[in-house]
């Protein structure tokens, strides 16, 4: 794997929620590793603010550090909240909607 690590201090402790802030009426992303394998990056949703309907070649875990986002993976929508974790299968429609203003890590894996 020959991902470089971006946009993000090394050798120090970090707490991610604080690494991306909020813009209004916008989504803000931030990319700390993108590659063939793997991709990495967090994002600040605005409450209202959504990635409509679409899918992924690959497995995409997503982290809610803050905030309640509305995920809807294949027409099933799950609130998940700040520390707990959901899984879009490769393949299959998702959404990912600001139920609250929030912040999450997206994992996604080739």
């Amino acid at each position: 794997m020959n991902g470089i690590l971006k946009n993000i201090q090394k050798k120090e402790v970090l707490v991610l929620k604080e690494q991306i802030q909020y813009q209004d009426e916008q989504i803000v992303s931030k990319t700390l590793i993108q590659n063939q394998a793997v991709s990495l990056t967090l994002f600040a949703f605005e409450k209202g603010e959504e990635i409509s309907t679409h899918s992924s070649e690959g497995d995409a875990m997503v982290t809610v550090l803050e905030g309640i986002a509305k995920i809807t993976i294949d027409g099933v929508e799950f609130l998940v909240k700040e520390g707990e974790t959901i899984v879009m299968p490769a393949n299959i429609p998702h959404a990912v909607y600001g139920q609250q203003r929030f912040k999450m890590l997206l994992t996604v894996v080739f």
